[in-house]
């Protein structure tokens, strides 16, 4: 977890829809992983999907920065909330 002051916590929500860009989205988080709080993926089989839910602590840029590059993922949808810290 980030310790630094300008921080800010996020929620990234991730759903792929293809397996095309699994590694690519792998090697990605694991690049901003010091970031990262917390990961969990569920597969739901029945709509051939997956969902990732990312929890972050990290400066506004870095944020941004990632969800930019997931966003040019194929297959990959996401979507940034950041929570309503002092």
């Amino acid at each position: 977890m980030n310790t630094e002051t300008n921080t800010r916590i996020a929620l990234v929500g991730i759903v792929l829809d293809t397996t095309e860009s699994v590694d690519e989205l792998n090697h990605l988080l694991s690049q901003y992983g010091q970031y990262i709080v917390g990961r969990m993926g569920i597969p739901y089989r029945k709509k051939n999907i997956s969902i990732i839910s990312i929890a972050l602590d990290a400066p506004n840029d870095i944020i941004s920065a990632l969800s930019g590059k997931l966003g040019m993922l194929p297959g990959v949808n996401s979507k940034t909330i950041y929570a309503k810290t002092k």
